[in-house]
């Protein structure tokens, strides 16, 4: 199957990528290395075997893998001294304490020599084969390339399936496009992409749907490859109810924060609808005709709405001069 047509970098399907693509020019982004970056924490089951399945992966580039250990508390840091010992290519960094998914992430990121950087999790879930058509999508143009959970074969528990559907709906909602999949941990970079965005990433499992949002909503290209996702090793991190209350907040103010306006005219949107309501209940029920207290708090609630989001969106737009 070809490469898309480079029409907007959002309404792109997850696609498969043919074997002609891959390293069909001599001056690709990978062409100097690629960099994959494992976080790992408490992981003592999955690592050694994903590193060992990264390690013998051809991307027709050197490939140099640095792995995070973000404070484990188990058996992962002797795993990973192991693994050091078997796998030539392969730097083990560590974090004294746990301090998140996205600080490991922006370790590994500080430490990449290369313009191309990939992550993958620790815990044996997403199919390392899928790296090398990730990496295709950057040498084709993309500055991130994700890797949707999409596949004939995902194992996502039940349980969580509900609420990352609507978090996902939320976010196309207020990103404008379609995303296959908002915080997928299977991905490949332009290492300058991260690094711009990079003050405000978060130190936590919100990383992924951060950098999702500000690239989107700034226009960069985003291209998706649809992937398997296994049954993970080990215990998941996750909170549910916390991390996603955490996850809505996020992408609320995440868009807010580069495109305002996606968040103020809904809001003002309903206002207006319940001002007209209102008003038509005080000038055609109402007996004598009344223009009651309501209907002028939301006439002042709905300037008000109007009034922040065109001064939020200006500022946003002076920032970008």
């Amino acid at each position: 199957m070809s490469l898309e047509a480079r029409t907007s970098p959002s309404d792109r399907a997850p696609r498969e990528v043919s074997p002609w693509e891959i390293g069909a020019s001599e001056h690709r982004a990978s062409a100097a290395g690629v960099t994959v970056v494992v976080p790992v924490y408490n992981e003592e089951r999955g690592v050694a075997g994903v590193l060992e399945r990264l390690s013998k992966l051809d991307l027709g580039a050197p490939v140099q893998l640095v792995a995070v250990n973000d404070g484990s508390k188990d058996g992962t840091a002797r795993e990973l001294a192991a693994c050091a010992q078997r796998i030539a290519n392969l730097r083990v960094v560590t974090h004294r304490i746990n301090q998140g998914y996205g600080a490991a992430l922006k370790t590994g990121f500080a430490h990449a020599r290369t313009d191309v950087v990939v992550i993958t999790d620790a815990d044996g879930t997403y199919p390392e084969e899928k790296v090398r058509e990730l990496v295709a999508c950057i040498d084709d143009g993309a500055e991130m390339a994700v890797g949707a959970r999409t596949g004939e074969d995902v194992h996502i528990p039940m349980l969580r399936r509900p609420p990352k559907w609507v978090l996902r709906k939320l976010a196309s909602f207020l990103a404008g496009v379609d995303i296959p999949d908002l915080n997928s941990g299977l991905r490949a970079f332009r290492r300058e992409l991260v690094m711009k965005y990079r003050p405000i990433l978060p130190q936590g499992f919100s990383f992924t749907t951060t950098i999702t949002l500000a690239s989107l909503t700034n226009g960069h290209r985003v291209d998706y490859v649809s992937v398997n996702y296994a049954k993970r090793s080990g215990s998941s991190k996750i909170r549910p109810i916390h991390d996603t209350l955490a996850f809505t907040a996020l992408i609320v103010r995440t868009v807010l924060y580069f495109n305002p306006l996606k968040v103020f005219y809904p809001i003002a949107f309903a206002l207006g609808a319940l001002l007209v309501g209102s008003l038509g209940y005080d000038l055609f029920v109402e007996k004598p005709p009344n223009l009651g207290d309501k209907s002028v708090l939301m006439f002042v609630a709905l300037v008000q709405v109007l009034s922040v989001g065109l001064l939020a969106d200006l500022i946003e737009k002076k920032s970008r001069l």
